[in-house]
């Protein structure tokens, strides 16, 4: 009797998980066109970057969970005679099949976070950059420099690049003056401030309340301030209690991230005639950041480096 209902179990758990592969693999790749079709339909770059910078990691790394789950139901449709000898082999079975499922996801998840953000990045400044035209006269339109851009820039924009929490490209039709501008995140991180509505509230300063022991959190007190209007703003945070590391017994510190003492990170770039240029940064992090996508071709090429 127990054999019987095994054999009728596996018949009907081969009928179902089968079709369930050709679901899970439909709703992934539907997921993933319906994000082409949606990409394809938007007429503007400026909304194509947008779109793709939000939401492609997001959409293949979906996809490859649809696939990895396809791949974990496939793998129970083998060896189906196999399966009939023993019950043993059906569990086992489930568990190699779990594992190759887990390894494909895994594979996919590493390859989308430290080797596709290359690719995107490609594709993100082909976006930004290719030339927009001017809907008026169908002509090409030229983008602005750093310095020719601030003329068409009111003050709470220009504040938000000084923070480099936005990044404002304008594009002029130098034919007929017609101007276009649009706006992208900056390099740093900043805040947007509940009064004048720009993206210029950052971290002034943070004052530890009560330090955090090993089994006791502390409290951290962060202050920010709008580069605009001047808004102060002040935020509790909960330190997280430290760890001792147990074979030196040693509280583990990362002083460069981590330590309340230190408030700025400042970098200085010098060019071949003596120039500097300074950048000031909140934490090490940023900086780091900074440094990844600072463009130092572009500044090669420029007359006083």
């Amino acid at each position: 009797m127990n054999e019987e209902f095994y054999l009728d179990f596996l018949a009907k758990w081969q009928e179902i998980v089968y079709i369930l592969v050709f679901v899970v693999l439909g709703i992934g790749v539907l997921n993933y066109l319906f994000y082409k079709i949606t990409f394809a339909t938007k007429k503007t770059y400026k909304e194509k970057y947008d779109l793709a910078s939000e939401k492609e990691s997001k959409k293949l790394l979906t996809g490859h969970i649809m696939v990895a789950i396809a791949l974990f139901l496939f793998c129970n449709t083998l060896e189906y005679e196999t399966m009939k000898i023993d019950p043993l082999w059906f569990f086992i079975r489930l568990f190699v099949s779990m594992c190759i499922g887990v390894l494909y996801g895994y594979i996919a998840q590493l390859i989308l976070k430290f080797y596709y953000p290359s690719i995107l990045e490609k594709k993100l400044k082909k976006l930004r950059y290719t030339p927009r035209i001017n809907p008026e006269n169908g002509k090409k339109m030229k983008l602005l420099s750093e310095d020719e851009e601030d003329a068409y820039l009111d003050e709470g924009m220009q504040a938000e690049e000084n923070v480099f929490s936005v990044d404002y490209d304008v594009w002029i039709d130098e034919s007929t003056g017609y101007t276009k501008i649009e706006k992208y995140k900056g390099h740093l991180s900043a805040l947007e401030c509940d009064r004048c509505g720009f993206q210029t509230l950052r971290l002034e300063k943070e004052e530890i309340i009560k330090e955090a022991t090993e089994t006791e959190d502390g409290e951290l007190l962060k202050e920010f301030k709008c580069s605009y209007c001047n808004r102060i703003k002040r935020k509790n945070v909960v330190l997280a209690h430290k760890i001792k590391d147990a074979s030196s017994g040693q509280l583990i510190d990362d002083p460069l991230t981590h330590d309340a003492r230190i408030s700025v990170v400042k970098i200085e770039i010098h060019g071949r005639k003596g120039e500097v240029k300074e950048f000031d940064f909140q934490n090490i992090d940023q900086a780091r950041n900074f440094l990844n996508e600072f463009d130092f071709e572009k500044l090669r090429e420029e007359e006083t480096f």
